[in-house]
C-alpha cells in the first residue's frame, strides 16, 4: 500500500477525490470534464490516470471494467485509519 500522505499531498488529486466522493464511480472520461468544468484543471488524460494510480496505490480509489469502461470507485478507509491513530480531542 502507498503513502496516504503521499497521495494527499497533491491538489489534483484531491480533487479528484472530492468528485469522486461526490459521485461515485466515474470514468477517465467523466473525472476529466469534471476537473475542467468545475477546477479548471486541463491536465491530460494521461496525467490524470497517473493521479488515479497513486490513489490507487494508497488504497483511496479502486477500479473496475464495465464493458470497455473502466469505473473509478473511492474507498475511505485510509483517511478513517489517521483519524483513529490520532483522534482530535475537543479543546476546553
Amino acid at each position: 500500500m502507498g503513502d496516504v500522505y503521499q497521495a494527499l499531498a497533491d491538489p489534483t488529486r484531491r480533487f479528484i477525490l472530492d468528485e469522486l466522493a461526490e459521485r461515485d464511480g466515474q470514468s477517465l472520461f467523466e473525472l476529466c470534464s469534471r476537473l475542467v468544468m468545475r477546477h479548471g484543471i486541463t491536465s491530460s488524460r494521461q496525467a490524470i490516470s497517473q493521479h488515479l494510480a497513486v490513489l490507487e496505490d494508497a488504497g483511496l480509489v479502486s477500479s473496475r471494467r464495465s464493458g470497455r469502461t473502466k469505473l473509478h470507485h473511492l474507498h475511505t478507509e485510509p483517511l478513517r485509519e489517521i483519524v483513529e491513530r490520532w483522534p482530535a480531542e475537543p479543546k476546553e
